[in-house]
This record gives C-alpha cells, structure tokens and sequence, in this order.
C-alpha cells in the first residue's frame, strides 16, 4: 500500500510504499482506510536512539486479571510462560478506570499527581469540565501533567508513536508522538481497524532506522465494552477476551517477522465487577443543589457547603464510605487534586453511586451489568493484567501483584531513556529485566 505523510507546518508531501499514514485521521482513497496516522515533524531519530531496543505496548482495556486463565487465552499464556506475568494480576491506581489508569501507566503518575482524577470531572481552578468524550479537552494539554512516555522518548531524541492511547491526540510537557491515530469511537473496535494497528505498528518499524518509533503503544477496548454491557462472566466477554488473546497473538508474530529487538508489553488498564443492587443518588441523603457534581464526584462551593453534605452522608449508607478531601486514606493516593471533589464518596463493593438522577426527561436506565471504578485493594476483581516477553526481559518469571506506576521507570529502562521522579520505582520490576535495572554507563547503549 501506499504511505502519504503530511508533515505538520509543512506543504510537501512525502511518498513511502507503507500503509497509508495522513495528517487528518479520515480515510483517504488509495490505501488503508482504516486507521490513518497524524504525523508532526521532528527531528530525526538521535544516533543512540537507533542504538535502542524497542517497546511495543498493548492495552486490553478492562482485561481483567483472571480472564487468561480461566477463558483459555492461549497467546497470553504463552507469552506468560516464556516471559514475565503476574498471574494474581496488577493493582490498577484508584479510581480503576480507564482514562486516569492509561496515563498513569505512560506517567508513573498516581492519578491525583497527574491530573486525570476520573473519566469525567470539574476542574475549580479552571471552572471547567473534563469528559473523555469531549475532543477538545482530551486534546488540550493544559489538563494533564507528568512527562508521558512517548514525550520523554520525544525529548531525548527518539521517536515515539500512539496507535490510540489517552493523551496521545494532546501536546504534553512539550512534546506529541512523532506519530499518532486520533481516537474515534464508532469505528475503532471494528475488524478492520484493529488489524490495522498491527500492519501500521509493523510498517512503522520497517521505515529506516533514523523515522522509526522504537516507542509505540496500541490501544484496544476489547472486552471492556462487553465486560459492561453483559458481565464480566458472560458468554459475550468471553469471546472478546478471545478475540484480543488472537489479536495478540497476529501481533507478537508480526512483531518476530521484523527480526528487530522488540520488547512487547500486554497490560490492561482495571479489571470489571457484577454490578450489584440499582442507582444510588447522593442526592436522596443530602442537599446538593448547590454542588458542582460528575457522576459522584461532589465540589461544594463553601465549607458550610461541604461540611453539610459530609454530615448527612457519612452516616447515610453501608454501600459507601465518605470523607473529607484531607482525610481520604492515603493507601488510595487520592487526597490532594481539588478535581476529586470535597467530599469524597467511595463505594464499599461494587455498587453504582452516582450525585443525581438524569435530570427533566433525560431517559435513566439501571446500571450496566458489569461495572468498574472501584479500591483495588478492597474489589479484587478490580486488578489488571500484566504479560511481557522480550531481548530485555527474564524468560519464565512471575511476579506478585504490583502498582501499575511501576511500569513507567522499567518501560524508559528498556528503551534507555533517563526519567524524572515518578510515583513508581525501577526496583519494583529490576528483578524481570536480564540487565537487573542497572543503567548502562556514560555513553553507552543497547546494542541490537
């Protein structure tokens, strides 16, 4: 097929015989309609960056930890025996949703450190919203912080690229991936686009040394979908855990055709509950007409605002606990963002909790059948999944559960990356890589 990249700020086009890549992510005749490429000018890949290995990392969204093993996922198996895994599953960051845990996996960040404190939320500084369906926010950088991956690899002379990934579409401490797919709900679960971000992921590694990403991230959001619309323990999520386990499996080979030195990381960002009982409306227990709100999250405008609403709820219900912003227990890394609100409600089991009833005719409907959000550390089917195998990784190890912070010092380890101070620690997951975490000395670099 056939590559036209529009360089960003530039008239010239350039031709390469690769998939189709385009600067505006819509189809063009010609080629691969599926899953073009925004591509931003940058300089060429640095001399010890061409030296570097290179990390593909997947996502499964909402793969839940037990999901391999018991649905027979025999790719991810495979890469579990001959790799590193953690077949008790990783610890997502709470709240175990999908925006907040994405960035902090590329940040190393918890989510109240890097800013993305749920999927949606109120921002009272900025007197303004966040919504992961909302395009203009998620591409504005100004609402996330921490150095992403795909911008430190960016800032240290080596290409990046996000085949969907959040905060991928937005300019974060500087810095876009050299390539990236802007996200589009309708059609990126489809067959067609995710066989794309093989053939792209593989096409971008055939490009010459000096443009290639030795960075790239794929994105899937299989079988989260259908964790929620029928259960985690539905027929349905079974056949998409299946469906990506075989999608892996394309992937890692397409990957050992390149012959090239790649690590490749399969995680998911939180695991998925049975949703348990109906809606419970924060508003039925206190008043707060006066309250900024999204989904559970409540913003008082006044003390008198929030000690009211603490009062009334913290008595109000079994099914959840509520403190003060301050008083939140530490162990949850959810107590210093004002974006979390004041108070803070936290389910106590798998329960949907939400600050209002649609409002006027809006349609309400009971809660989906599978549900997610929840501490972790209480909701065991909240952990994630955790599978790699590489040149760089220990073959045949597993490892206990971990935080998913940690995976941001061991990824820029592996691609020889220096990164500033995070959340997470190298010596969390030193013991899965064959170098045993130690940094090469001045000057030096992987060799392929």
């Amino acid at each position: 097929m056939f590559l036209s990249v529009f360089k960003r700020g530039a008239t010239a086009c350039l031709a390469l015989a690769l998939p189709l890549f385009a600067q505006q992510a819509e189809p063009i005749a010609g080629g691969n309609p599926a899953l073009p490429l925004v591509h931003v000018e940058s300089e060429p890949n640095s001399a010890a960056a061409q030296k570097a290995h290179y990390v593909v990392l997947v996502s499964l969204d909402g793969f839940r930890w037990d999901y391999a093993k018991h649905d027979g996922a025999v790719n991810l198996l495979a890469l579990g025996r001959k790799g590193v895994w953690a077949p008790e599953g990783m610890l997502p960051s709470f709240p175990s949703l999908t925006f907040p845990n994405h960035f902090t996996i590329v940040t190393g960040l918890y989510p109240e450190h890097h800013g993305l404190v749920a999927n949606s939320f109120y921002d009272p500084a900025k007197q303004a919203r966040y919504g992961i369906s909302d395009a203009e926010a998620v591409r504005d950088g100004s609402w996330y912080s921490g150095v992403p991956l795909w911008s430190l690899a960016e800032s240290q002379g080596m290409h990046a690229a996000c085949l969907f990934w959040p905060g991928s579409e937005a300019e974060i401490a500087g810095h876009r991936p050299t390539w990236y797919a802007v996200f589009d709900n309708k059609t990126q679960a489809t067959d067609d686009v995710e066989q794309a971000r093989i053939d792209d992921a593989v096409a971008l590694l055939k490009m010459p040394e000096s443009d290639r990403p030795h960075f790239i991230t794929i994105y899937y959001s299989e079988p989260d979908h259908e964790g929620h619309e029928f259960g985690p323990n539905a027929s349905e999520t079974r056949a998409a855990v299946l469906k990506m386990d075989a999608m892996i499996g394309k992937l890692k080979k397409a990957l050992d055709a390149t012959k090239l030195p790649i690590d490749l990381v399969v995680v998911s960002d939180h695991g998925m509950a049975k949703e348990q009982g109906g809606w419970i409306n924060l508003d039925e227990f206190a008043d707060l007409s006066d309250f900024e709100t999204a989904g559970p999250l409540l913003y008082g405008k006044t003390e008198e605002d929030r000690v009211q609403a603490y009062d009334k709820l913290k008595h109000a219900s079994s099914q959840f606990v509520v403190y003060r912003r301050k008083d939140v227990p530490a162990g949850l890394d959810y107590n210093q963002n004002p974006r979390e609100g004041d108070p803070v409600v936290i389910a106590t089991g798998p329960y949907a909790i939400r600050a209002h009833k649609p409002q006027g005719d809006r349609p309400d409907g009971p809660p989906e059948p599978g549900m997610h959000g929840f501490d972790p550390h209480r909701i065991a089917e909240m952990k994630a999944s955790f599978f790699a195998i590489g040149p760089d990784i220990v073959a045949g190890k597993t490892v206990a559960p971990f935080e998913n912070v940690n995976l941001y010092p061991w990824i820029a380890h592996m691609l020889g990356l220096q990164p500033g101070k995070t959340d997470g620690s190298l010596n969390v997951l030193a013991g899965t890589l064959r170098d045993g975490g130690e940094t090469p000395g001045a000057g030096e670099s992987k060799q392929e």
